[in-house]
């Protein structure tokens, strides 16, 4: 066990370095900033052994591809998660605009109802495109949204990223974090007429079994959960990479809310119909999805950890 003296030591370094990395990022503006985030992340990812990961989950879902679409897939995972870190320092002054640097949006209509509508509403969402991004998106079109995070292990870096993530939704708007404790202020939060946005595409061993690529697959059901509570709005938004610091937003109309009278069944068909949304967008843009959790059931790994260019996963 690393003595606290010492961990105090290491957390002020990473801090450190964290600092120096977001000064050197916001100087270079926007785009460069992006585009150098993606060549690093490009060149240093796939040579990582979580990029093994990536591969094996390709290999379980899209058998259709082969050893070289995957590694075009994987190569352009690590482009977009490392472009999506180098933009987030500049996330809060990005805008809706024609061209360059922001967003342009598909689904007004959607937005406008959301800003529109006195209850509560949930907005879910999965690790694709900048997923840090959506929260300034919904925030400039009069939809403040609150989120869960997982808090980092360093709290002079967490408290960093919490700076950035409060000027990326807006000041005021809360953070919730990923425990009992946070899903109880969000339950409150909503109750109030709050909006809530959500990531539900990663494995949560303490949520159901749905299908994903036709595959089983953990998955909170939270979001399912909290939308039936309050019989409000669940709303799926995804950010679509179209250029450096450039995305397009799509705002999709609410699912359809179940009503059986059956509390499990309901939220059973809820949760897939979610799985099936995200895996349309997963689809339709193979290289925004993070493929690099180990998203599926974990003797997968254990059978199938050969690494890039194995034998196909069954």
């Amino acid at each position: 066990m690393t003595h606290p003296f010492f961990r105090r030591i290491e957390h002020r370094a990473e801090a450190l370095l964290a600092r120096a990395a977001l000064a050197l990022l916001r100087r270079l503006g926007p785009v460069r900033a992006s585009n150098l985030g993606g060549a690093v992340a490009r060149t240093i990812g796939p040579l990582l052994p979580v990029s093994r990961v990536a591969d094996i989950n390709l290999r379980y879902t899209m058998p259709e591809l082969d050893e070289a679409a995957r590694r075009r897939v994987i190569r352009g995972v690590w482009d977009n998660l490392g472009r999506t870190v180098a933009e987030l320092p500049h996330a809060p002054s990005l805008r809706t605009t024609e061209a360059g640097p922001g967003w342009e949006l598909e689904g007004a209509d959607i937005q406008r109802a959301c800003r529109e509508t006195a209850g509560p509403i949930v907005i879910f969402s999965a690790h694709i495109g900048s997923w840090e991004l959506m929260p300034r998106a919904m925030f400039e079109g009069g939809v403040p949204t609150a989120v869960f995070y997982r808090a980092a292990s360093n709290p002079e870096v967490d408290a960093l990223i919490a700076g950035l993530r409060e000027g990326v939704g807006g000041t005021g708007t809360p953070l919730f974090t990923k425990s009992g404790k946070g899903a109880r202020a969000a339950m409150q939060y909503l109750a109030r007429g709050g909006r809530i946005g959500m990531l539900v595409d990663q494995k949560m061993n303490e949520g159901i079994e749905a299908r994903l690529f036709g595959r089983p697959a953990m998955t909170t059901s939270a979001a399912a959960a909290f939308a039936l509570r309050f019989r409000c709005p669940l709303v799926p938004m995804h950010a679509v990479r179209i250029g450096p610091a450039r995305y397009r937003m799509v705002l999709d109309p609410p699912l359809p809310l179940p009503d059986t009278g059956d509390q499990h069944a309901d939220i059973a068909t809820l949760t897939q119909a979610m799985n099936d949304t995200m895996e349309r967008w997963i689809r339709e843009w193979p290289e925004g999805w993070l493929w690099l959790h180990r998203r599926f059931p974990k003797e997968i790994y254990r059978r199938c950890g050969g690494g890039l260019g194995g034998k196909e996963v069954k």
